[in-house]
């Protein structure tokens, strides 16, 4: 069985709630991820859904080293990414890099297109000395689909889709063999949703890339996910490859998010089961004992108030974290 090039075990972040003007305490923890595990092996793309506030972003800075994690490790390439220090993580940064949610304040307005993609390049010289670099920023901006002629121009003279495509060239500058994209296309036109989602698709068949794609939308991430995992406050609550959890769920949770997503075709909409929840989702700083989900799930029993579900292989043949994880088909 191939290595995964990234492992994560157990990753958590939380963080501290204190009160206080003069003398602040702390009076509880945010828990935004609380015990995440996967892996993701080369050339993958891993899928991470979930509603707003569920820790998707949260899970991408720490993975960045943008946070640092409350506990658990991380595994690039045999070595915890959460262990490495100055020089060594220096390095890293070249081989983990990220595509941002927002296209329009994720780039710098006072620098131009070329700065902005061939700014890497200062950091880590060695990828491209001085007297290339030009020629490499004008190379990354074909590969994205930009005109390599527009490299003095400045980010608000192009669309939203563009600068994403800017954004996307900045993070292939130095070659990387993992890229966490943000909820890149959330802030698109459909239309350009499609266009992003299309290139991204190429550029890891051409390179080899991994991808942990983070997004809410289930059809978006179904058109470039190998794998999903469904988080449901700052927890992993099911796993598996893209017709397990589109054609065959087992979680209540992944259920009701697939019976919300639209159906193109209308001669198949009033065959859908529609799955409504009560109430709202609890606090990331006081969430439910045992399942978070049970506040809010049809099938909730006294075991679920007491007893945490681990995430195991259940009925549907993938990894699910429900006591009574059933196998049901949302969407004709």
């Amino acid at each position: 069985m191939p290595e995964p090039i990234l492992a994560v075990n157990g990753l958590v972040k939380h963080f501290p709630v204190r009160s206080g003007i003069l003398f602040k305490r702390t009076i509880g923890h945010v828990k935004a991820v609380d015990g995440v595990s996967f892996d993701l092996m080369k050339g993958e793309t891993l899928g991470v859904v979930g509603e707003s506030g569920c820790g998707k972003s949260t899970l991408a800075q720490v993975l960045m080293r943008l946070e640092e994690p409350t506990a658990g490790a991380a595994v690039f390439e045999d070595r915890d990414i959460f262990t490495l220090r100055g020089a060594e993580l220096r390095r890293l940064r070249r081989n983990i890099q990220i595509v941002l949610q927002d296209p329009y304040t994720s780039l710098n307005p006072r620098m131009t297109v070329g700065d902005i993609i061939g700014e890497p390049f200062e950091i880590h010289p060695e990828v491209a000395p001085k007297g290339s670099r030009a020629t490499k920023v004008r190379e990354l901006l074909d590969v994205v689909g930009l005109n390599p002629e527009h490299i003095n121009r400045y980010p608000h003279q192009f669309s939203g889709g563009q600068r994403q495509r800017i954004g996307i060239a900045r993070a292939l500058a130095l070659k990387p063999k993992v890229i966490i994209c943000d909820e890149p296309v959330s802030a698109l036109d459909v239309s350009i949703q499609a266009q992003v989602m299309n290139l991204l698709d190429e550029l890891q068949k051409e390179f080899g890339l991994s991808y942990v794609f983070i997004a809410h939308d289930l059809s978006v991430v179904r058109h470039l996910s190998t794998r999903v995992a469904v988080m449901y406050l700052g927890k992993i609550v099911e796993i598996g490859t893209e017709d397990q959890i589109y054609n065959r769920p087992a979680h209540p949770y992944t259920q009701a998010l697939l019976s919300a997503v639209p159906v193109a075709d209308p001669s198949v909409r009033g065959q859908r089961q529609v799955i409504r929840l009560e109430g709202d989702v609890p606090s990331p700083i006081d969430p439910p004992s045992g399942c978070r989900f049970r506040t809010r799930c049809w099938k909730a029993q006294d075991i679920c108030a007491t007893e945490e579900p681990g995430l195991f292989m259940r009925d549907g043949g993938h990894l699910s974290a429900c006591h009574f994880a059933e196998q049901r088909s949302v969407v004709p």
